[in-house]
């Protein structure tokens, strides 16, 4: 476990890098020992440091929900980042490319709550009960971390390189079988990129959200009326560069767009 400074000298160095557009070294690598708890701290040093300049919570997204990822990081759960205002993308108004780091997109079923969950005992059921509309999603990931060569502590840490999101219209949940939605990613040319299942998502990506209500609800964290919940990608990540379009499409849901330049 690390000490209070050294997770701020942490917090310090992702912030840099960020904002420079110049990665890091993993942090696994400068700070020997740091493990989840630490990197769910460091992550709150830096959203807290955003809070406290104005930017507000939207919502929260759920990484490492897919059993492959999992093993992949050696871990047996999810992770969690924070969504902010200043990272909500619009489908009209193209992204500059160069102002991340090695930047790329996961498609999604966002579910944007109509209620508050409840916490320690939220279930599937509770989600659907307070979801007011599933919606198509993109979300932008990005490492802070050169080369994408992260343990878990490193993407907890670096909000679990989440860097934005952009959503459509969307459903009444109610109204479609959320295991069973065929998730594609095209180019601009239509040529496809990606494709998945939404039960890619731990087999439901209800279940999904209903995890982050009862892991975040251990901080004294609820997830509230209004926010947005990525539960985890159907799909593989895909490279972003300046000059692509990338269309997310959905069976029965719809679809939401995000060009670069």
């Amino acid at each position: 476990m690390l000490t209070d400074r050294q997770r701020h000298e942490a917090a310090e160095l992702l912030r840099s890098a960020e904002h420079g557009v110049t990665p890091i070294a993993p942090l696994s690598a400068a700070f020997p020992g740091i493990d989840a708890e630490d990197a769910y701290e460091i992550q709150l040093v830096n959203v807290r440091r955003r809070l406290a300049a104005g930017a507000e919570v939207r919502g929260h997204k759920v990484g490492l929900s897919s059993p492959v990822m999992q093993r992949m990081m050696g871990v047996d759960e999810p992770d969690y980042g924070h969504l902010l205002h200043d990272m909500e993308l619009r489908p009209d108004v193209p992204v500059p490319a160069a102002r991340y780091c090695h930047p790329r997109v996961e498609v999604e079923v966002g579910f944007v709550l109509g209620e508050d969950l409840p916490g320690e005992t939220c279930t599937p059921a509770d989600v659907l009960a307070a979801t007011e509309r599933v919606v198509p999603a993109l979300e932008l990931i990005d490492s802070r971390i050169r080369d994408w060569r992260i343990t878990i502590a490193d993407t907890i840490a670096d909000n679990a390189s989440s860097a934005g999101y952009v959503i459509g219209e969307g459903r009444d949940p109610r109204e479609l079988d959320l295991g069973a939605i065929d998730a594609r990613l095209t180019g601009g040319d239509g040529a496809l990129l990606a494709e998945g299942r939404s039960d890619a998502v731990l087999g439901d990506p209800a279940r999904s959200v209903a995890w982050l209500a009862r892991t975040v609800a251990r901080f004294g964290v609820s997830l509230k009326k209004g926010h947005l919940v990525l539960p985890g990608s159907c799909t593989r990540a895909v490279d972003v560069a300046a000059g692509a379009t990338f269309t997310a499409g959905f069976s029965g849901l719809g679809s939401v767009s995000l060009s670069f330049i």
